[in-house]
């Protein structure tokens, strides 16, 4: 690879999420740091699931609803410039496989943080807020809009 010159695929954020094994090591990245919360002894399985569900939500909230462009070099002339992560997964196709996945794993979380709090009511009220964060940015709906004009620029 040549320093300063861009690579084949006109964005690399759209694809990358399609790659071979991505799927399989997001999951296992999720375990691990579920592993690491349950061994602190000071936490209880309760909270180390809500604290793995919530971590979670948010770095992915983040990672792919606040965080906008590209950090690669593309050819796209700035196309993909004011455009978030998930708006730029799978070149904006709606309901791809990996938006499916990238939706369902958030609610598998909350039903094993759910069950594992034993529907403990201040549990599962941060965990059901948590995922409706996470869900409703990944609406079809609001591709594109930015409320009360966060995220704008």
């Amino acid at each position: 690879m040549n320093v300063g010159v861009s690579n084949g695929n006109c964005n690399p954020n759209s694809t990358y999420f399609n790659s071979k094994g991505i799927w399989l090591t997001y999951i296992l990245i999720i375990a691990f740091c579920h592993y690491v919360l349950l061994s602190l002894p000071f936490l209880s399985v309760a909270m180390a699931w809500t604290l793995t569900n919530i971590l979670h939500n948010v770095i992915m909230f983040f990672i792919l609803h606040v965080e906008k462009g590209t950090p690669f070099e593309t050819p796209d002339q700035g196309k993909f410039r004011y455009r978030t992560v998930w708006e730029q997964l799978d070149y904006g196709v709606q309901f791809s496989a990996s938006r499916k996945f990238l939706t369902v794993v958030p609610i598998i979380l909350f039903f094993l943080a759910s069950f594992y709090t034993k529907y403990d009511m201040y549990h599962f009220g941060v965990n059901a807020t948590s995922l409706l964060v996470v869900l409703i940015a990944k609406l079809p709906q609001l591709d594109g809009v930015r409320i009360f004009g966060i995220n704008k620029y």
